[in-house]
């Protein structure tokens, strides 16, 4: 009989194994859907990309439907890690409200114009998917990711003069997400729009900075604080 230490050891690495190809398939899956589209993203295509036979997607998936809710589900909640890291305390500490405002403006249009066709794809997917459930955890997700928003923006409740901070930051933040999505990702805007919208990135984020910081009542020129 073998020891359970000799047992351990191979069960261990199948497990890694395991969770390496799972990894490679879902990068493949988003590196496809970014260069393809929904309609690209093929098993042959992932599974080419990631190295892999089709095997290794309908051993762990029933079919591709459930492939590419895995791949919606893990995007949603990297980004939400990435912005739990990246709004903290310390960084409020050293931040204005309008600093704050607009480098979260900056960050969400770069994101959107480096990632437009995935993220395109995964708003198209999941909002036309007829799983209630699916689209309930992408929803729970993508509101606690909303929600870090909001939490990290309150502490600068004193410089917000509306009478309902917590509920005016969460409306102005719901409406330039959605705004900006309509805008870079759904492509919503035609040829006769275009014109009347800010011509470049750079104005886009200073008029929605402009909107929301006047939105709330709060300082247009706040200053870096002292000692930065």
């Amino acid at each position: 009989m073998y020891k359970k230490e000799e047992m351990k050891k191979p069960i261990a690495a199948q497990q890694a194994r395991s969770r390496e190809s799972l990894g490679r398939l879902l990068k493949a899956a988003a590196e496809i859907l970014q260069e393809e589209g929904l309609e690209g993203a093929t098993v042959p295509r992932i599974v080419a990309r990631a190295g892999l036979s089709p095997g290794a997607v309908y051993r762990r998936f029933p079919d591709k439907d459930a492939l590419l809710q895995t791949v919606v589900l893990t995007i949603m909640q990297q980004n939400d890690e990435g912005v739990e890291g990246l709004l903290t305390r310390e960084r409020a500490a050293k931040s204005t409200l309008r600093e704050s405002v607009e480098q979260i403006l900056r960050q969400t249009v770069g994101s959107y114009r480096q990632y437009s066709r995935l993220l395109s794809a995964v708003l198209h997917y999941f909002r036309s998917h007829p799983d209630a459930a699916f689209r309930r955890k992408v929803d729970e997700i993508e509101t606690r990711t909303f929600r870090r928003v909001v939490d990290f923006l309150l502490h600068f409740r004193k410089e917000i003069r509306h009478p309902s901070p917590e509920s005016a930051v969460a409306f102005a933040f719901a409406v330039a997400g959605h705004s900006l999505r309509e805008i870079i990702l759904m492509e919503a805007m035609t040829d006769v729009w275009l014109p009347l919208l800010p011509k470049d990135d750079d104005q886009l984020v200073e008029e929605f900075t402009a909107m929301i910081l006047s939105y709330l009542g709060a300082p247009q020129g706040s200053k870096r604080k002292p000692g930065r």
